[in-house]
């Protein structure tokens, strides 16, 4: 169903704000704005597309409200730990380029969605502002941006009350539609991979890397990350030496050649950069000064200003060197969030863009296009996608709970990226089941480990080995699969995906899990409880293969499956295979 356009003229273009109701969808919406309005609306479905433009530049806000009848969850791009239903008076969120994706979700009971919405603007600015209207028991949103009166404010709503996820990826795809082609994701971003942060931190040289690249690879690790501490003696964890990024000559003497032993090994290499920031203590110091955006004191560092091509030039030969005389495979692109500066100074003689996000984009798209490039949350606009490969869950160090949130949270909006978890690391003497279970939290993302793989005693070596080659076998079903996670206001304590006739399902509750009716279910048990409840729908048999957080086999039998639930033991950090025929 496509609803008539509809033009509005103020009474008084004198007057500082104007207002207009559009009835679409069920739904009434209160656009605001200094301008004179024209607008559509194109429903299909339950899904729907409003789009407001203005007769000249100018900040347009669409708001409207739906019945807050079910509702048990906020999601949000940046909704952090706390998924409860906020109120509709807390402080609007902001999304541009640099930071935070303009996206939210509305959740019920049984996981549907009672009202997905997204903005169509990726780059600039916009604010949202979303919660429980007080008065009336409703759920109130508003998203606002300056529009131009080439586009407008486009804005795409899906009332179809079908699973969140589901309605999250027709976001992603409608992103996908209008903002362009994605670049290719090579296998090696979806494999797993180590980093030296956690295990090394700032006291990284040439021999320490080498030294992990092989155990690495053997494992069945196909990248390695060489984060902060290359580029300067210094181990002071700011970033006051950071801008000039050179190798440093003691612990890195030759780039070249160093890279080449490690990608001899058969990994890819990444090389982490800082790119917002030059130090206080560079010899580049002076000349940037005219060129920032803000000082940070307890970083000791600046952030330049993207909006001049002399820090875009400057920024982007920094990188193109590690690709094109290094050998770098790619990059690791870090804190491009910090550019998004409240309210930033004009720009100087020189800048070529009137906007810092602009500047950004046009910063990014001066890097080589043929290598693997790394960004992180929270900067996960799908106006990055044309210059990334992957995208990380944010920093949360030996944070299972919180690694599992923020990859199954960049699944749900990452469209063409692979989604990276947080690194994993682990006390030496923690246990084989533990170090399962982190890596069961993130079973849907690509791992990245970090500790000294040197020093692993052989039953956690056989549990890391036993979990990263079920990472790489089953990465297309983990990663490109119809991705269901379960109860968002629970911190997904389950989490499917399938393809074909595989469904791959892991535990971090006692929750009974859904027996498929025929072909395979892999189970993997990230809870303490090992009595696992299977729901059965119809009867029938199964063979059912229980492994230990090692992959050794536990059990191997035929079992009957009878309408209801049927309980089968697996271990912590464990694996189930159920073979189910008619």
């Amino acid at each position: 169903m496509t609803a008539a356009p509809g033009v509005w003229q103020p009474h008084d273009e004198m007057r500082r704000q104007e207002e207009v109701r559009i009835e679409a969808a069920g739904l009434e919406f209160e656009c605001t704005s200094a301008a004179r309005l024209t607008w559509t609306a194109e429903e299909d479905r339950g899904v729907l597309e409003l789009r407001v433009v203005p007769d000249r530049t100018a900040v347009v806000r669409v708001a409207w409200r739906v019945p807050c009848v079910g509702a048990t969850a906020f999601w949000a791009a940046d909704g952090g730990e706390h998924r409860g239903l906020p109120p509709f008076w807390r402080r609007p969120r902001t999304a541009a380029l640099e930071k935070n994706a303009p996206v939210g979700c509305l959740v019920g009971t049984q996981d549907q969605a009672l009202c997905t919405f997204a903005a169509g603007e990726v780059v600039r600015p916009v604010r949202t502002r979303t919660g429980v209207v007080e008065e009336t028991g409703e759920f109130g949103f508003w998203v606002e941006h300056e529009a131009e009166p080439g586009g407008g404010l486009l804005l795409r709503l899906d009332l179809t009350r079908r699973h969140f996820a589901t309605t999250l990826a027709g976001v992603a795809d409608w992103w996908r539609t209008l903002h362009g082609p994605d670049r290719d994701v090579p296998r090696a971003a979806r494999m797993p991979a180590y980093s030296t942060w956690y295990a090394m931190q700032q006291h990284v040289d040439a021999a320490s890397v080498e030294r992990q690249a092989g155990p690495a690879a053997e494992l069945g690790c196909e990248a390695i990350i060489v984060d902060d501490g290359w580029h300067s003696d210094d181990r002071g964890r700011g970033y006051g030496y950071v801008g000039e990024w050179e190798p440093s000559p003691v612990s890195f003497p030759d780039m070249a050649q160093h890279v080449a032993k490690v990608r001899g090994e058969g990994l890819a290499y990444l090389l982490w950069y800082a790119l917002p920031f030059v130090g206080r203590h560079t010899a580049l110091w002076d000349r940037v000064r005219p060129y920032t955006l803000a000082y940070k004191e307890h970083m000791n560092a600046a952030i330049v200003d993207p909006r001049h091509p002399t820090v875009r030039d400057l920024l982007a030969g920094h990188l193109t060197r590690a690709v094109t005389e290094w050998g770098m495979d790619g990059l690791k692109i870090d804190f491009i969030d910090q550019f998004a500066v409240e309210d930033p100074p004009e720009p100087g003689p020189g800048a070529d863009c009137a906007t810092v996000n602009e500047g950004v984009r046009r910063l990014l798209a001066q890097l080589p296009g043929d290598c693997l490039v790394e960004l992180r949350q929270p900067y996960v606009s799908p106006g990055l996608w044309p210059y990334a490969t992957m995208i990380r869950a944010s920093d949360c160090p030996l944070s299972p709970a919180h690694n599992r949130q923020r990859t199954v949270d960049l699944r749900l909006i990452a469209g063409p990226l692979a989604v990276h978890a947080d690194m994993l690391m682990w006390h030496p003497d923690e246990s084989p089941q533990r170090i399962a279970t982190q890596l069961i939290s993130v079973l849907f993302a690509v791992p990245q480990i970090s500790v000294d793989l040197t020093t692993l005693n052989p039953a956690q070596e056989e549990a890391l080995r036993f979990w990263l080659a079920f990472f790489r076998d089953h990465a297309e079903v983990l990663q490109r699969g119809d991705f269901e996670p379960a109860r968002p206001d629970l911190a997904y304590p389950q989490v499917t995906a399938r393809s074909g006739g595989t469904v791959i399902t892991a535990r971090y509750a006692p929750m009974p899990v859904e027996s498929p009716e025929t072909g395979t279910l892999w189970l993997a048990n990230g809870d303490a409880s090992t009595g696992v409840l299977l729901r059965v729908s119809r009867p029938g048999t199964a063979r059912a293969t229980v492994y230990d957080c090692r992959g050794r086999t536990e059990g191997d039998e035929l079992v009957t499956l009878t309408p209801g639930t049927v309980e089968v033991t697996v271990p912590e950090g464990g694996l189930l295979r159920l073979e189910t025929t008619a």
